[in-house]
């Protein structure tokens, strides 16, 4: 599979300088002011850059958008128990592969916001759980570092100073529902990854059943130009309410397809005209998937919307992981719901009945749409279903499964129906659906 090309604004980006210099490298890294943010860290109090992190309004980029500072905030400063910091890199939502290039191109500064957030929180181990199918940026991961501790800037006595910090690698299996992160907790405790209920939450009782803060890939990585440009210019960058730049997966049926490094808040009309090129083969946009293939799709109408965590949510989706996927006027929506249905049926990990048993019927129903057109009654059960998974799951993979079935079927009903009517894809324009009042 081709890696998709790296792209961003005319300001050129956050990270991207440090990918396309190949900061997988610690000579390329250092001679771009590499390790001075977390020099800088180590010799402010932990408070601070908690502080610091809070104000530049940073949130958690792996899908869920909490705000970066007040989760490591949430760490007992008075536990007797070693704390544990752990990195989500299995990356595994569908339309999503941002992560991928942090971890070989911007691989140093990656290790820089570990170093940082450790300290912050008062670890002295630091986890990386990388997805298994990544070979290659294990590998370079890896040989980063290796580098860190030649240099000693891992290890005892990190970059001069009496703090220490370990940091090791741990492969996934290939389980998706091992990006929920208790489940990446038991199975890097050596368990089957199931979800454990919450609370106790992480940061009371993680990994070791001690304390735990476990953060994506992007999040760490922009810790250290927040700690070297100041929380201010990286609140300014984006929203209000949320901070900077952020990867942007653009993919399905547009020209330039690709990973993009924008800032938060520009609009998907942006995203897919401007940068992506618009649809290809000047044909009609027939809906987007805005935030990975579990965010519910939006309309052409709806894409002036701004793409951060508020202003989709406003509008009844979400940004998620950022995987943007287009889709044209010929798409065949039944198809694209029953692929995305048979991906959550399989990933399911089974512990909660109305996910695995759910999520089962929803793709049996789909199949059977799609083989022989089915009946008018499963264009009413599929919601119904999908409905009795909503919120009654360990974990959000129930509602990750749900949510898609529940949008496709509200704003593209007439589409199903004509499917078990007629028993073929009607491509034509629907219009009896209208949006929402924009909040």
């Amino acid at each position: 599979m081709p890696f998709p090309t790296l792209f961003t604004d005319n300001k050129g980006g956050v990270l991207t300088p440090y990918i396309n210099q190949e900061c997988n490298k610690l000579k390329n890294y250092l001679n771009l002011g590499g390790y001075e943010a977390a020099k800088k860290a180590l010799s402010m109090p932990a408070e601070q850059v908690i502080d610091d992190v809070t104000k530049s309004n940073l949130r958690g980029l792996g899908g869920a958008g909490f705000p970066a500072g007040r989760k490591w905030g949430f760490i007992p400063k008075d536990s007797p128990k070693p704390k544990y910091l752990v990195i989500n890199a299995d990356e595994s939502e569908p339309g999503t592969c941002k992560d991928k290039y942090i971890i070989m191109g911007a691989t140093h500064a990656l290790l820089e916001g570990m170093i940082i957030a450790a300290r912050a929180i008062n670890a002295h181990t630091c986890y990386i759980y990388i997805r298994g199918e990544y070979v290659e940026p294990t590998q370079i991961m890896q040989a980063a570092i290796d580098e860190a501790y030649e240099a000693k800037i891992l290890g005892k006595n990190v970059l001069g100073t009496d703090y220490t910090l370990d940091v090791y690698i741990h492969r996934g299996g290939g389980a998706y529902i091992c990006g929920e992160e208790t489940a990446l907790l038991e199975s890097l405790e050596g368990k089957k990854g199931w979800p454990r209920m919450k609370p106790p939450f992480p940061a009371i009782e993680g990994l070791f059943r001690s304390p735990t803060i476990v953060n994506n890939v992007e999040t760490i990585a922009y810790v250290p130009m927040i700690m070297n440009k100041g929380w201010e210019w990286f609140a300014k960058l984006g929203t209000e309410r949320n901070g900077g730049y952020r990867f942007y997966s653009i993919s399905g049926h547009v020209n330039r397809p690709g990973v993009y490094e924008l800032p938060v808040g520009t609009t998907l009309r942006t995203m897919l005209h401007d940068y992506a090129g618009g649809i290809r083969g000047g044909k009609k946009l027939k809906l987007v998937v805005p935030g990975g293939s579990s965010s519910p799709p939006l309309r052409p109408e709806e894409i002036d919307v701004k793409m951060d965590f508020d202003s989709l949510a406003a509008i009844g989706s979400m940004l998620g992981s950022a995987g943007i996927i287009a889709m044209d006027e010929d798409t065949c929506l039944l198809d694209m719901l029953m692929v995305t249905t048979r991906f959550y049926h399989h990933e399911s990990c089974g512990q909660c009945t109305p996910c695995r048993e759910g999520t089962g019927w929803m793709d049996k129903i789909l199949n059977r749409m799609l083989r022989d057109g089915g009946r008018l009654q499963d264009v009413n059960n599929m919601p119904d279903i999908a409905n009795g998974i909503m919120g009654n799951t360990i974990c959000p993979l129930g509602d990750a499964a749900a949510m898609p079935v529940l949008g496709y079927f509200k704003k593209f009903r007439e589409e199903f129906e004509s499917h078990a009517k007629t028993g073929k894809c009607h491509k034509g324009e629907f219009t009896s659906w209208k949006p929402a009042v924009k909040a």
